[in-house]
């Protein structure tokens, strides 16, 4: 039996601001973040409601063309894979940061 490893991502979420646009050699890049909601009952039997924020990236061409289309509150779908990224901040310091890199990106029309 072969050694299958999966790194998928589904979201469905709204935008949680206007994305950064990079230029990156010939391509450009839309970084933003993506907000989900879970709705729980806590140990008092109250209902809660727990939001998570989600770094996403989509490259320009890949399954995605017009980046004006992603605006801060609009409702995506966006399929992908986790990455892992670590950096040395201006101050020095090790950083990490985990993102969605979107293989697919949907916005949801009313």
């Amino acid at each position: 039996m072969e050694n299958v490893t999966i790194n998928r991502v589904e979201l469905k979420g709204r935008v949680g601001q206007d994305p950064k646009i990079l230029n990156v050699g010939e391509s450009r890049v839309a970084r933003f973040s993506v907000a989900t909601n879970e709705t729980f009952h806590d140990k008092k039997g109250e209902i809660r409601e727990e939001t998570t924020w989600h770094n996403v990236c989509v490259w320009e061409g890949r399954n995605f063309n017009d980046f004006r289309e992603i605006r801060k509150g609009a409702m995506v779908c966006v399929e992908g894979r986790l990455r892992n990224i670590k950096y040395t901040a201006s101050d020095g310091t090790d950083r990490h940061l985990t993102e969605v890199v979107a293989n697919r990106l949907n916005i949801v029309r009313n």
